[in-house]
């Protein structure tokens, strides 16, 4: 049976759908006034394995995943570049779409924009300010009034006056509370605005999710997931808009993927370490970018450097070598294969998709001292349910190394002899440097007591 680490309850949890036999899922999505960076990457990927794990598990899946396209960054941007909110949305909402799909993720079932649910927004609120749980403030905002919902903290585990104490308390003299977070701005010049009953305004984030979920899922569903970084406040801001609204359970589920660090620092731009995928992609293949975020558990944290994208390269293709030297038959699903036995145990086991790309090198080895076509094809099968090993090797390899045509014998005996005076003097991390560019070549090497000797695969 499938489990899954509960951030509110932190437990593995076995997962007991609401309606059995199916699985709605809620992701937070992207704000879209710049290019998707590699944190975006991980959260595109991450939820993507999942809904393709539920589905694969049987479970009729509705799998949902927003796009914020009105908040103060988005207003700014675009005043900033002296153009409409929905032409840079508009933009950036196809860079994200070109992203993802380059990345193999397939599309959500639903990507509500949150300019179109503005209607159920403020239905939201108004049943808020009925249970006591909003109030206008003198400014002209709506702010929930958080002390008024018991079980606030409960997701981050922070109580009320840990909460207070904290650094990302606002300052606002019109909140009864410094912790009230706002659900309805008010107007103000040059920005957008709709017509409340509260007056003109625009909706704040956290509200936008609350309304956008329950309208798509129903106000009580299975899973809700998203980065780290979510859980406090917008998560634990959206369990008290929902669960005050509907007087009911919100979410059985909450999922959260680990942080993204780069050369172990936290990625950001003040550090200059801040990427984004465009800019990983003009050095890396898609498919290596995606198997490099799978091979970490998707609750810790993701440690970015060239060194792991290479060695992501290189173990990708040693995969995609064994297909090139045993071409695969198509097979059918078969979860009573040891293989496909360990590999489900592993997906069950909160998705720990290390441990299912093991069990696929396991068998790439099998299958290059076998020879069996069957077994290549259950290689493809068990890799294509992580978005994996479903192009043509050779393609994989031109791609990967685009230059690789222009490999030279000449130049192949060179690199041999670069990586033999490596060896030599002890410098490991370059022999096994040079071994991985020349297999992503599509070179193998094969040492032995007389030597080095190399071939095609």
């Amino acid at each position: 049976m499938l489990k899954i680490y509960d951030s509110l309850t932190r437990e593995k949890r076995p997962f007991i759908p609401i309606t059995p036999g199916s699985a709605r899922m809620y992701v937070c999505g992207m704000t879209v006034y710049d290019y998707c960076h590699l944190g975006h990457a991980r959260v595109l990927v991450v939820f993507d394995i999942v809904q393709r794990w539920l589905r694969a598990s049987g479970l009729q899946v509705c799998y949902v995943r927003n796009i914020t396209d009105i908040d103060d960054k988005i207003i700014r941007r675009a005043r900033e570049n002296g153009e409409s909110l929905s032409a840079l949305t508009g933009r950036f909402i196809r860079f994200m779409d070109e992203d993802a799909a380059a990345l193999g993720v397939e599309k959500p079932d639903h990507e509500p924009r949150a300019t179109e649910y503005v209607p159920q927004m403020l239905e939201l609120i108004g049943r808020l300010e009925q249970n006591g749980l909003a109030y206008p403030a003198a400014g002209g905002d709506v702010n929930f009034a958080v002390r008024k919902f018991a079980g606030y903290g409960k997701l981050s585990g922070k109580s009320l006056d840990d909460l207070r104490a904290g650094e990302r308390v606002e300052v606002d003299e019109a909140k009864h509370d410094p912790l009230d977070f706002v659900l309805w701005k008010r107007a103000r010049e040059g920005e957008p605005s709709w017509p409340s009953p509260w007056g003109d305004g625009r909706p704040g984030w956290h509200i936008e999710c609350s309304a956008m979920s329950s309208h798509l899922l129903g106000a009580h569903f299975d899973i809700h997931g998203g980065g780290q970084d979510l859980q406090f406040p917008h998560h634990e801001n959206e369990i008290a808009q929902s669960e005050g609204a509907n007087r009911g359970p919100f979410v059985n589920y909450w999922m959260h993927n680990g942080f993204v660090r780069v050369d172990d620092e936290k990625m950001s731009k003040s550090l200059g370490n801040f990427f984004t995928i465009r800019e990983i992609l003009k050095r890396y293949d898609p498919e290596v970018l995606r198997f490099f975020i799978l091979r970490a558990h998707y609750r810790s944290p993701l440690n970015y450097s060239d060194a792991h994208l290479d060695d992501s390269r290189q173990a990708l293709s040693r995969l995609y070598n064994a297909l090139r030297s045993v071409p695969p038959e198509e097979v059918r699903p078969d979860w009573d294969d040891p293989y496909a036995e360990r590999f489900r145990q592993a997906m069950d086991d909160d998705f720990n998709t290390p441990e299912a790309a093991a069990v696929l090198f396991d068998l790439a080895g099998v299958v290059n001292r076998s020879r069996s076509a069957t077994l290549a094809g259950r290689l493809r099968w068990l890799a294509g349910l992580l978005g994996l090993l479903a192009r043509d090797p050779q393609d994989f390899f031109q791609a990967a190394s685009p230059d690789a045509g222009e490999w030279s014998a000449e130049r192949i005996e060179a690199l041999i002899d670069e990586r033999s005076a490596a060896k030599r003097r002890k410098d490991y991390g370059e022999a096994d440097r040079i071994r991985a560019a020349l297999l992503a070549a599509g070179v193998v090497l094969e040492d032995s007591a007389r030597g080095t000797s190399w071939r095609r695969a």
